[in-house]
């Protein structure tokens, strides 16, 4: 095995999470493709980097040293992406898509920073089979899209792509429901209330949660098709109008719960797409690591998911 950027990337997010499986979430691996990484990485430097714990895992004193320098190896690779000219063609700006994301944001903040010369255009394109299309025919460069467990985004060569997260997804429930006490609830427990959906965004949604319902032995009884704003979302199942299935990153207003799913049925991964040589690849993974740290940034001020993740991995979720 040759030691890649991309190696150095795993070791770093393993020690920032303290925990394999939280590592994997941030960086849209399963957590056995990410042991395995690990295992690989640790056999190329010949000696334990992590300590294994009930709790996690810490660095070695030889990981602690490994992981100084991957550090520096990666800011100076992430220097060499923020020279200047770095743009898709001269004379012409990044031209971005992307789906119903909330990374979107933070990660033009940070790709501004980084790559202050680079003119980009946003376009809103919420299926991401559209996404896709338009990456093949050279209308878009780059974009957010999603895809899910065993329905992986499909294109041709000439597009490439990579996980920013796989990440569970929960229920937003009214503060008043049955069953606000649960610390999780059950599919099948919500068999008969109605549900708020997005529609078909070609990657496999509302598929999976219809899969996900067959699954628990039900049929939902009432489905409403909604893609709008999220605050009419969020007082709409206030009001007690029905459930939603949301985000990790959702923030509840007053009088909407989130829970975790038992038995975590439904999975969403958000994807960075691109065309490949265009952008440049030090572009490419520019936007790669602005969207990593910004849904990062999400995530660590989402109690539910902080909840339900150190339940489930058994470890202490930090920001």
């Amino acid at each position: 095995m040759e030691l890649e950027l991309r190696h150095l990337r795993v070791l770093c997010a393993i020690a920032d999470a303290g925990s394999v499986g939280r590592a994997a979430s941030e960086l849209g691996y399963s957590q056995p493709a990410m042991s395995t990484q690990l295992q690989r990485i640790e056999r190329y430097f010949g000696r334990p980097l992590f300590e294994r714990n009930p709790s996690g895992v810490e660095l070695t004193r030889y990981g602690t040293q490994v992981l100084a320098q991957a550090r520096d190896v990666l800011a100076r690779a992430a220097a060499i992406g923020r020279l200047p000219a770095a743009g898709p063609r001269a004379g012409r700006p990044l031209r971005l898509a992307a789906t119903n994301s909330p990374v979107l944001a933070g990660m033009l903040v940070r790709l501004r920073g980084r790559l202050s010369d680079l003119a980009l255009t946003v376009s809103s394109v919420y299926p991401s089979s559209e996404i896709v299309e338009l990456l093949e025919r050279g209308e878009v460069d780059a974009a957010i899209a999603a895809d899910y467990p065993g329905r992986e985004l499909r294109h041709s060569a000439a597009v490439a792509h990579r996980g920013i997260v796989t990440e569970p997804s929960f229920v937003a429930l009214p503060s008043g429901h049955r069953l606000r006490h649960c610390q999780e609830v059950a599919l099948a427990d919500l068999a008969d209330d109605p549900w708020f959906l997005t529609p078909d965004d070609g990657a496999g949604w509302p598929g999976v949660f219809y899969a996900a319902c067959d699954a628990a032995g039900f049929t939902p009884a009432a489905v409403h098709e909604f893609l709008g704003d999220q605050q009419q979302l969020q007082n709409m199942i206030a009001e007690g109008l029905g459930a939603s299935i949301v985000q990790a990153t959702f923030r509840p207003i007053p009088g909407v719960l989130v829970k975790p799913l038992a038995g975590t049925p439904l999975w969403c991964r958000y994807v960075l797409t691109w065309r490949r040589g265009s952008p440049a690849d030090e572009v490419a993974d520019t936007l790669f690591t602005s969207a990593a740290a910004a849904y990062r940034a999400l995530i660590a001020q989402s109690p539910h998911f902080r909840s339900w993740a150190s339940r489930t991995w058994n470890v202490t979720t930090r920001p």
